[in-house]
């Protein structure tokens, strides 16, 4: 068994990352991550999307492995993104006549990144390319998560490239699809990936899915991750809810605390909603938290509870940076509750306030605001009523979505 070939003419030719630390520089890799790119041979060959410069060597031997003294005809680039297309003019030198295929935008960003502006193929919405018994199809994916993005799909087996969308941080261990490889911590590395990468284009995704609903799709090969065979269907709800900011039912309190008072109070919080029923509940101390995890679980679950010192008249800047990377993924509704704490100023409720209107999410709970430092016989009660409103507020979001 070639454990590289997806299916007759289709092999995966992509490397593993288990070096680098931080994805664009900025979201951890604890399982590392791929850089797929696949070779379709016909009677010609195409080369889909290639993979970070860095791993160059390894992925030229990859393709040289299975090509032998083939050429490639055709390289598609279905994603400019660097850690996509970086090896592109390496892979140039080496096939001189290979023909670069893309958009119009993808074209004008390879001229700029890499000076290439001769011999390529313009494609538009729909166009085929014939390879001489394998066909590919290129339809356009505009914001997912770049202008330029499109994805190309070989009808004759229903399996879609489909760039960044569908895929997830993490190396792949041994196997390529989704049936050779253990999967439990690919789920949640997918829904971080997209809450990190993707989270801002809901609209987008929700357009391209519905696009290319129209088309069988039997195999997905994305740009990261595994090979969907036998979990599309579970891989497709996960992208079609997180681009619908659908939250399923759950809270994440996120704090910041200088000294443990504001700690205190989260903790108590999160006692009393337990005590209420409520579940699952998910504390993160953004001093120490993985800004990439908190994003994960703010898009996962419909409640999000955050609270933070006064911090020179403004939030404590991790929670302040939390807030700021909430907004820019422009996540349209969140079961929302607050509260702070101060010494002599107040402002961190205030803060808070300021940004639900911003986003224009409700404020239906009054908020603690706790001034020096916490004590049960002060604030033990607070957290019990604001618990209770909380879970009064999540059950009246079940109630409305079930109508």
């Amino acid at each position: 068994m070639n454990i590289t070939e997806i299916k007759p003419g289709v092999r995966y030719v992509g490397v593993n990352d288990r070096t680098t630390t931080r994805f664009e520089g900025l979201w951890s890799l604890p399982y590392g991550v791929s850089y797929n790119s696949y070779l379709v041979t016909g009677e010609r060959v195409a080369l889909i999307d290639t993979v970070e410069e860095s791993f160059g060597s390894r992925f030229v031997e990859n393709i040289r492995r299975e090509l032998g003294d083939r050429t490639i005809d055709f390289l598609v680039v279905n994603h400019m993104e660097p850690d996509h297309s970086s090896s592109v003019a390496t892979l140039r030198r080496l096939y001189p006549q290979m023909r670069i295929v893309g958009n119009a935008k993808t074209l004008q960003m390879l001229q700029g990144y890499y000076g290439i502006g001769e011999n390529t193929l313009e494609v538009k919405e729909g166009d085929t390319l014939d390879l001489g018994g394998l066909t590919l199809a290129f339809y356009f994916a505009p914001m997912v998560h770049w202008p330029e993005v499109m994805v190309t799909y070989c009808p004759e087996y229903r399996l879609l490239f489909s760039a960044d969308a569908f895929g997830t941080f993490g190396a792949l261990d041994g196997g390529i699809t989704d049936s050779q490889l253990r999967l439990d911590h690919f789920w949640d590395e997918m829904r971080r990936y997209y809450a990190a990468i993707v989270g801002k284009y809901g609209a987008p995704v929700q357009k391209a899915l519905q696009k290319l609903s129209g088309l069988p799709v039997e195999t997905i090969c994305p740009t990261h991750g595994p090979v969907w065979q036998h979990e599309i269907g579970r891989v497709v709800e996960i992208y079609d809810r997180m681009s619908r900011y659908e939250g399923e039912p759950g809270v994440v309190i996120a704090y910041g605390s200088m000294y443990g008072n504001t700690e205190q109070l989260a903790d108590e919080l999160a006692r009393s909603l337990a005590t209420e029923g409520v579940a699952p509940i998910i504390v993160h101390n953004l001093s120490t938290a993985d800004p990439s995890v908190v994003l994960r679980d703010v898009f996962k679950y419909d409640t999000l509870v955050v609270g933070s010192p006064t911090y020179n008249n403004e939030l404590f800047p991790e929670v302040e940076y939390l807030l700021s990377r909430i907004e820019a993924r422009c996540i349209p509704h969140r079961n929302f509750a607050l509260f702070g704490s101060y010494t002599w100023a107040a402002a961190a409720v205030r803060r808070f306030t300021e940004f639900a209107e911003r986003m224009k999410w409700a404020l239906p709970c009054t908020p603690i605001e706790m001034k020096q430092g916490y004590s049960h016989e002060r604030y033990d009660g607070e957290c019990r009523r604001l618990a209770g409103e909380i879970a009064s507020m999540m059950n009246r979001g079940k109630t409305a979505a079930n109508l």
